[in-house]
């Protein structure tokens, strides 16, 4: 470390100590933009946000619909929800990606330099990221509207079936945010990102009912947190009520938070 960089860490870290709220709010936003002139400057970024909907909402619906419920009309409205919560939560997983990616190429090491809150940076990241959420969950609705899906609880409960899914995702974005800050390597970040997500996405009752699945697994699909936003999610849509499985939606993704926010918090303070 030079004598310049010496004599600046000090003082910078004072102007961090006396950071008010209002210049956090505006350094975590600053740094939101960022994240977004990142996605205009590279859009192949959201090449999952924007394939994965229309691929997986074609393929699924045209691989089970038929057997399932007898057409791809009458299984969209039981899989369209599942798809939305698979292709959305999936996403989050870039969150703890991107995250490791900066600190591994010093980009974090400059904000230690300037006269910002220290949590602003890993803020902005998880305030990007939602857009990315709203963007997929617009094309999976969009997807299933052009094959033929319509939602029988109004428009109205569409888009606030819309905002539980990116609520519920920027909660989850916590857990990978985490391994963002402690893995040691991007791609250690997204292996153990993908084994926790894809038994809880597959093994729900996203594509099909519980009740014809071995009991065991019933067992387990019916308390998967997932099961209970995608049944929310599918009484909002059809049904046009936010029933108590949003609820508990709602009440596991404040739990995540509040676990996942003060780790992630103290593991990157650490480091920053």
């Amino acid at each position: 470390m030079s004598t310049l960089t010496q004599a600046i860490n000090p003082a910078t870290a004072r102007l961090k100590n006396h950071v008010s709220l209002q210049q956090t709010i505006r350094n975590s936003f600053t740094m939101a933009w960022r994240g977004l002139l990142k996605i205009k400057r590279t859009p192949e970024q959201l090449l999952d946000v924007t394939l994965q909907p229309i691929l997986f909402t074609v393929m699924f619906s045209a691989i089970f619909g038929g057997a399932i419920a007898g057409s791809v009309e009458q299984y969209l409205p039981y899989m369209l929800p599942g798809i939305l919560v698979q292709t959305v939560i999936t996403t989050s997983v870039v969150t703890g990606v991107q995250l490791r990616e900066d600190m591994d190429k010093g980009v974090f090491d400059r904000f230690k330099s300037l006269p910002i809150a220290r949590i602003a940076p890993l803020a902005g990241a998880l305030l990007a990221d939602t857009l990315r959420y709203a963007i997929g969950t617009t094309l999976t609705f969009a997807t299933g509207f052009v094959m033929g899906y319509r939602a029988a609880g109004g428009v109205g409960n569409v888009i606030l079936a819309g905002l539980l899914v990116v609520v519920c995702s920027w909660a989850v974005s916590w857990i990978f945010a985490f391994f963002g800050v402690i893995a040691r390597t991007a791609a250690s970040v997204q292996g153990i990102s993908f084994l926790v997500l894809f038994p809880l996405t597959f093994l729900s009752n996203a594509y099909v009912r519980p009740e014809s699945m071995p009991p065991f697994l019933e067992a387990f699909v019916n308390v998967n947190p997932l099961s209970f936003l995608i049944s929310g999610l599918r009484d909002l849509t059809n049904d046009g009520v936010f029933s108590s499985n949003a609820w508990f939606a709602l009440i596991g993704a404040a739990a995540i938070v509040l676990v996942f926010a003060p780790l992630t918090v103290r593991a990157y303070m650490r480091k920053a």
